[in-house]
């Protein structure tokens, strides 16, 4: 009896403290198991301009076939900031450079002030995270080049799309990119398109990178769906995904600035780059059966970018070459990311246990078509768990239910045989032998339940479909604690009718212990996402069925008597 309880205490136990130390690391802080270094926060205004002046000249000295630094003359056009808006984004587009500066989700609220809207590309006094792409190879336009905008439509309307096309040449070598918006669409079209208006032919590189800050965002707290981080990702159909981390790429950049951090794939002709965060992507994604070299790097301090070069061949005098990309950046829904390109799907992290909870949010998703409410969904899904591990569980909650018949013989062994260890264990083995109870067989409940717990965390943390969903009255957010703290008082309550219905320990100090033991989790359950507490809570209730069900029906009457 005290073994079985040791290893479900144990095992619960050490499950809370292996999901705190996950929830610290995933969310920028420092792990108690394994300590990191604390990142230097610093502001980025000043940085982020000296890095995007210098930003063509790194991309050439990182790559071997990009051969001439670009030149970053002081543009004559005026910077002017085009906005194109559609029916999910709202996107700012500076004439210098034709950089994507800023980007609005209009159907994703801010989790700190739910009167805006979340806002990917920006740069200001805190952060900087921008899309670039310009060419290498010579005197050519790049992102620090002047742009002319060709007029036209800047808002969708009642149409499917709308296009901006940008215009800039530099020693006769002219630079057209296209961006194409299109409805219902979070990834925008960029053509690139060179012509050479030049005496000589020209070998261009196209680059296409992602530049960002590495100063760690706010937490929202440790256990709630807010908290958040920044992590540049590649991906090639060879080396699969790669996660990557920007204070690692600035320590392995010790001797140059700008050098190029190779410790992820680096030529392929497959692919995209990526800066990841918590429930969101941006993605370039270039044109596929294209041979690109992949990079990251340090372009300054605190800044860093992520990116792919593409060679375009020889372009003669008089003759243009085109090249397409696209660029993803939105939500990480799992069927919009499946559709975009193949692994993009991976950026939504499911921690150590994707293997699991994967084929458990496939199945909640398919509840959610039919019930349209993520926590009903919630619901529903924890009686389907339920259900389908019946067989296995019942057998457990029969071996505690006949434990608590037998506690009497055991008290009484337990005082007959104290003074001799060796005789009482041997009689409680004989008693456990003749009433044909398994003394760990009230453990498979908990152990059953435990990767399911887990991998329900990690779905509620990765899932932005959960993000903002509600389910009833206060609970207006399943990946946010309860703000009431209802559900986590509920669970409270359920804790203490389970253990009343399970064998009291013969040990008066361990019965006090299993009393106070639902009080202590249910205050650590302050801080999970209430979607967490709202699936135990519905399992503890289910549970109680069971065991009063087992208890009072199920039981043989001998056993009673």
């Amino acid at each position: 009896m005290d073994i079985k309880r040791t290893v479900l205490w144990v095992v619960f136990s050490m499950s809370l403290l292996i999901l705190w130390d996950n929830w610290m690391r995933h969310s920028g802080k420092q792990s108690m198991f394994f300590p990191t270094p604390t990142a230097q926060q610093s502001k980025n205004t000043a940085a982020s301009a000296s890095a995007t002046a210098n930003a063509p000249k790194a991309l050439a000295d990182a790559t071997a076939a990009s051969g001439t630094a670009v030149a970053a003359d002081t543009p004559a056009i005026k910077s002017e900031i085009i906005t194109i808006t559609t029916d999910l984004i709202k996107a700012d587009i500076d004439t210098i450079g034709g950089e994507v500066k800023r980007l609005e989700l209009l159907k994703h609220k801010d989790s700190h002030d739910h009167s805006k809207n979340v806002v990917l590309f920006t740069q200001d006094a805190k952060r900087t995270y921008l899309a670039q792409t310009g060419l290498l190879g010579g005197n050519f336009p790049n992102h620090k080049s002047g742009f002319i905008a060709k007029p036209g439509v800047r808002s969708l309307g009642d149409g499917n799309q709308v296009q901006l096309v940008l215009e800039s040449e530099q020693a006769g070598v002219k630079l057209t990119k296209t961006f194409t918006f299109k409805k219902a669409d979070y990834v925008i079209d960029v053509k690139h398109e060179v012509s050479n208006n030049s005496a000589a032919a020209i070998t261009p590189s196209l680059y296409l990178q992602l530049l960002h800050d590495g100063t760690k965002p706010e937490s929202g707290g440790m256990f709630s769906g807010s908290g958040d981080f920044f992590a540049p990702a590649v991906y090639t159909d060879a080396d699969k995904f790669q996660k990557l981390d920007f204070e690692k790429i600035g320590k392995q950049e010790t001797e140059k600035l700008g050098s190029s951090n190779s410790n992820h794939a680096t030529k392929a002709d497959n692919g995209w780059v990526s800066v990841i965060e918590h429930f969101f992507v941006s993605a370039f994604i270039p044109q596929d059966k294209t041979q690109r070299e992949i990079f990251t790097k340090k372009v300054d301090t605190n800044l860093y970018a992520v990116g792919s070069i593409l060679p375009m061949g020889t372009i003669a005098p008089g003759a243009t070459v085109s090249m397409d990309a696209r660029l993803y950046s939105g939500p990480q829904e799992s069927a919009l990311l499946e559709k975009v390109t193949p692994g993009l799907e991976l950026v939504k992290d499911y921690g150590v246990l994707t293997i699991v909870a994967k084929p458990l949010f496939w199945l909640m998703e398919l509840i959610h078509k039919l019930l349209g409410n993520w926590g009903w969904t919630i619901v529903v899904f924890t009686i389907a768990i339920k259900l389908a591990l019946f067989p296995l569980s019942a057998a457990g909650y029969r071996s505690m239910a006949k434990m608590k018949v037998v506690t009497p013989k055991m008290t009484a062994v337990r005082e007959q045989y104290k003074n001799d260890p060796q005789k009482m264990n041997q009689a409680m083995m004989e008693l456990y032998k003749k009433e044909k109870i398994n003394p760990l067989g009230g453990c498979l409940p908990i152990l059953i339940q435990m990767p399911v717990f887990l991998s329900l965390y990690w779905v509620l943390q990765a899932s932005v479909e959960m993000r903002g969903a509600p389910w009833v009255g206060w609970i207006t957010d399943l990946t946010a604690p309860d703000p009431w703290y209802i559900l986590p008082v509920i669970y409270a309550i359920s804790m203490y009718i389970t253990t009343k219905l399970n064998p009291a320990p013969a040990d008066p100090m361990q019965a006090k212990m299993m009393l106070f033991m639902p009080l202590a989790f249910s205050v650590m359950f302050f801080f999970f996402p209430s979607g967490l507490v709202l699936y135990w809570v519905v399992n503890n209730v289910l549970s109680i069925a069971q065991q009063w069900v087992i208890n009072n029906k199920m039981i043989p009457a001998e056993h009673k008597s």
